[in-house]
């Protein structure tokens, strides 16, 4: 019997080609940092179209750096001569960058309430220049005397400078109070029932040119029997002065009804309006009369005759009339059943 031995070598591993180790999971490229707005519930609006806030940053103790734009064109925001972005846009801005520092930086949180005591306003119309594109903003804001009750932010003044390109476009500033849900319900009764109140009737206007607005929608006046004084009147369902349903006559709703008063004293000349200072005295409440009444306005125009020397034959000169005007100053009062609501000054400027 022959035993066959087998010799490993005559049966040779087959060769196997190394797995290759499995493909690294892939790493997307990060996107660049994208603009936004900020959220439309910190600066209280309703339409993501009218948040004008677009980024913040804290830079130190109660200072910080925010970024805004405000559109080329806006459905309300508009000048006459539409060239100038609307002074009333920066007061705006304003009032959304107070409201969202105190809900973002300050711990406020967002279903408190506020009160704004008062807003001033200072801008440079060669600043205010409509461009080819949107006018990007940066804010550059301090909070000061803060007052707390207990760990809670009760109350703040607010300063800002507005800049674009490097440029100063507008300063100012506000003094806030923040109410908790049960301060303000307590605060406000009954008012906090009241239903909306219905549109008024179509105002008895029918030229709203020398309020410095060309829809009678826009429209917050209507006038009155007695000189220089008018019933606000706004049409509560207006998409931006009542983005969102109140229980009183918003801040901006008041000073746009001053603005369009104190036009009435410069029409037909355009106007530029570069200072404003506005007191919140009390609620103005939506379903009692209220009178707005400019009470002192001053202003003056004179005209220089200047002699330019030309190169005419004769050799007589040419003869130019120059306008100057002086700053145009407008006190406005809001009163409802004989009591000050709102007062304001306001400074225009001639448009040139």
């Amino acid at each position: 019997m022959t035993l066959l031995t087998v010799h490993p070598d005559n049966h040779p591993t087959p060769h196997t080609t190394p797995t290759p180790p499995p493909p690294a999971p892939h790493t997307p490229t990060p996107m660049p940092r994208l603009t936004t707005t900020v959220p439309r519930e910190y600066v209280h609006r309703k339409s993501l179209a009218e948040v004008f806030l677009t980024g913040s940053e804290k830079t130190g103790d109660n200072h910080y750096t925010l970024t805004a734009q405000w559109p080329r064109t806006h459905t309300f925001y508009t000048t006459p001569h539409a060239t100038h972005h609307d002074p009333l846009q920066a007061a705006e801005t304003i009032r959304q960058t107070g409201l969202y520092l105190a809900h973002a930086e300050l711990g406020v949180p967002l279903d408190h309430h506020f009160l704004m005591w008062n807003i001033h306003l200072t801008t440079h119309p060669q600043h205010l220049t409509i461009g080819p594109t949107p006018t990007d903003l940066t804010l550059t804001t301090t909070c000061t005397t803060l007052r707390y009750k207990g760990k809670r932010l009760a109350d703040f003044t607010m300063h800002i400078n507005i800049t674009r390109n490097g440029h100063t476009t507008a300063t100012g500033g506000g003094q806030f109070t923040c109410l908790t849900p049960t301060t303000y319900h307590r605060l406000r009764q009954p008012h906090t029932h009241q239903p909306t109140p219905t549109p008024p009737t179509t105002p008895t206007t029918t030229d709203p040119t020398p309020y410095g607005r060309h829809l009678p929608l826009d429209l917050v006046l209507t006038p009155t029997p007695t000189p220089h004084t008018w019933q606000l009147t706004p049409n509560p369902h207006h998409p931006i002065l009542f983005d969102h349903t109140t229980d009183h006559i918003p801040g901006m709703v008041l000073l746009e009804a001053a603005r369009q008063a104190t036009h009435t004293h410069t029409h037909p000349t355009p106007t530029h309006l570069t200072t404003l200072h506005a007191t919140f005295h009390r609620y103005t409440e939506h379903h009692t009369p209220t009178y707005i009444t400019t009470t002192h306005t001053t202003g003056d125009t004179d005209t220089e005759t200047s002699s330019t020397a030309n190169n005419d034959s004769d050799g007589t000169g040419t003869s130019t009339s120059t306008a100057r005007t002086t700053p145009h100053t407008t006190h406005v009062t809001a009163t409802q059943n004989n009591t000050t609501t709102f007062t304001a000054h306001l400074t225009t400027t001639p448009h040139t």
